[in-house]
Order: structure tokens, then sequence, then C-alpha cells
């Protein structure tokens, strides 16, 4: 059965139906009663529209950091993910490179065996056979102090506590030792009135080294590849550093969870990205690291892409990031203004 509809009329027959009101003589207003409407330029009118990052979240705009007249005590900084490849390394010597751009003073302490963050500052770790390192720093800070240790980069404001593969024999040796988690947080004694930062480029597992990278920090950045392994590794971490809070250090916050290797244009980047708000809030940075083949070039050449790239994206990003690292601080209270 046909239901007909309004639609299904003629236009002739639904003219004939429609009724046309008589016009209503209404008396004009005198010219003293008009209303007097002022132009608006176009130029005048103002569309204010939040402008939303890659987190979802407005994107506030993060000024340079005010100079400084003094420096120390500093502010230490682990670099900590037990999953490998996530940019904890690349996240150090540019945030790092950033910071010192903006005049901080800042130490780098290379706390992988691999010699990751050595190598990507150029220096070889087999050169360093003969020379002291965070190994001999970690097993006697009275006999080597990291003062001994440090080494001026090609950036200034900026040194390094070298590493190689002989740290990796620190964890059998401190395994015996009494307060074992807090050597480094004994050896950075020597060093933390020199500098406004320290930043611990740490090994990607949970081992005695990472602990004693953790029991020494005043804070813990989190660099985060957006994948889903990724950020299950993340959860794992976070109770490592509740565990460690509880135990050692209570001190120890989360400073930020970074997004790095960010590819905005895929749905699984954005899916993880709102899962890691969801589990850390406030917490992750609203700077994001965009992949870039500028990063495995600055790598090679042993500099930051500060040095390398400073008008690029990827050095935008750590710039961002160390100007938005550097407004939590000081909004907080746990760095001098």
């Amino acid at each position: 059965m046909t239901v007909p509809i309004p639609q299904d009329q003629s236009l002739n027959e639904s003219a004939q139906n429609i009724e046309i009101p008589e016009p209503i003589n209404a008396p004009a207003l005198p010219i003293d009663h008009e209303a007097s409407v002022t132009p608006i330029a176009a130029s005048e009118v103002k569309v204010t529209e939040a402008v939303l990052g890659l987190t979802g979240r407005p994107l506030p705009t993060f000024s340079a950091p005010q100079p400084i007249t003094s420096h120390g005590p500093a502010y230490i900084i682990a670099m900590t993910n037990q999953k490998g490849g996530v940019g904890k390394t690349t996240t150090t010597i540019n945030l790092g490179a950033a910071l010192a751009e903006a005049g901080r003073k800042v130490l780098m302490v290379d706390m992988d065996p691999q010699g990751s963050l050595s190598i990507g500052l150029g220096v070889n770790p087999d050169d360093l056979g003969g020379k002291r390192t965070v190994y001999d720093m970690l097993m006697d800070s009275s006999a080597v102090p990291a003062s001994d240790v440090v080494m001026k980069t090609s950036v200034p404001g900026l040194d390094l506590l070298p590493a190689n593969i002989q740290l990796s024999a620190a964890e059998l040796r401190l395994a015996g030792e009494v307060a074992r988690e807090y050597a480094l947080d004994r050896a950075f004694e020597s060093v933390r009135p020199l500098y406004d930062y320290i930043l611990i480029d740490c090994q990607p597992s949970l081992g005695l080294l990472t602990v004693n990278a953790l029991t020494a920090a005043d804070g813990v950045v989190i660099p985060m590849e957006c994948e889903f392994f990724a950020l299950r590794g993340v959860e794992m971490l976070r109770e490592t550093i509740s565990k460690v809070q509880e135990r050692l250090n209570n001190r120890l916050t989360i400073d930020g969870v970074l997004p790095t290797m960010v590819d905005a244009r895929t749905l699984h980047t954005r899916e993880t990205i709102q899962a890691v708000l969801d589990a850390f809030g406030e917490a992750v940075f609203h700077t994001t690291i965009s992949r870039t083949v500028k990063f495995p070039e600055t790598t090679k050449a042993g500099v930051s892409i500060i040095e390398q790239a400073p008008n690029s994206s990827g050095a935008q990003n750590y710039r961002n990031l160390a100007w938005e690292l550097v407004s939590r601080l000081e909004t907080q209270g746990a760095v001098a203004k």
C-alpha cells in the first residue's frame, strides 16, 4: 500500500490549497525611533578557537626560559623505559642540547653498557680504554669522583659522563655491596652543585643500574613509542617507580610521558596517545616528537639535532619539550626561576 505524502502532490495542486493572508497595514515608525546599528568591520571580528595538539588537548604556547644568574644544585632526571628503541638516548641528547641552548648547565650520564649516549655525542666507547668512566665512579666514588670523569662535548654548557661495555660488570659487583641502590646517588655529590640539570640515559631494562638511576633522580621522563607493546611496558615501569618511591626515594616523581616517533596520519598512533592520556592524564607532555630522517643522520654525525639542523621540525620539537619541562618544574617549585 502506498501512503501519500505531501511531496506526491503536484506544485499546482499544492499552490491551490494555500491561503494568502491579507497584508497588515502597520504604522511606520518615526525616524527618531529607528534602531541604531553600528557596523562592525570584518577585521574587528575575532573568532578565538583553541588549537588542539596531537594529544587532543588545547595546545599551550611555551616561551623560552628566562636567563639565570647562578647554577645548581642540579635537578636530576632519569630517562627510563625498559623497552628498547623508544627514543631514550635521542631524547636525552636533544633535550640536553635544548636546555644548554636555553642557558642551563647540563650533565649527561650514560648508564647503558652499550654506550649509546656516548656514541651519540661523538665519543667512541672503544677509545675509553684506560680512561675513567661511569663504571669507575660507581665502584668507588670517593677515589674516582664524578668530577674527574666529566668530559666536555661540542655544545657549550653540555658535559658527559661516558660509559662503555665495562659498565655491564657493575651490576654483578654492586650486588654484594651495602646500600647498592645508592651508588649513583653518592657519586653525584661532587657534581650536583655545578649543574642545573643532570640527565641519566638508562639502559632498556629494570635492573640494578636502572634502580640506581631512579634512586638518584628527582624525576622521571618516560619516552614512549606510540604503539601497543610500548604502552604495556610503561604500565610495568610505573609499578617499578612506585616501589622505588615507597622503599628508596620518596622524592621521585613522574615529570612526564613523552610520545615519540609519532606519525599523526595513523589511527593506531592517535588511539595509543589517547590510551596514554587515559592512564597518565596531565603527566603526558603536550609536546610530541615526530618521526624524521634527521635523527639517524645526527646520531651518525655524533651531534644533536639542535646543532646539525637547528631549523628542522625535530629541533623545534625538542626546544618545545625543554621549554615545557622547565615551565612545569618552575611552576611546581622544583627548580629555581
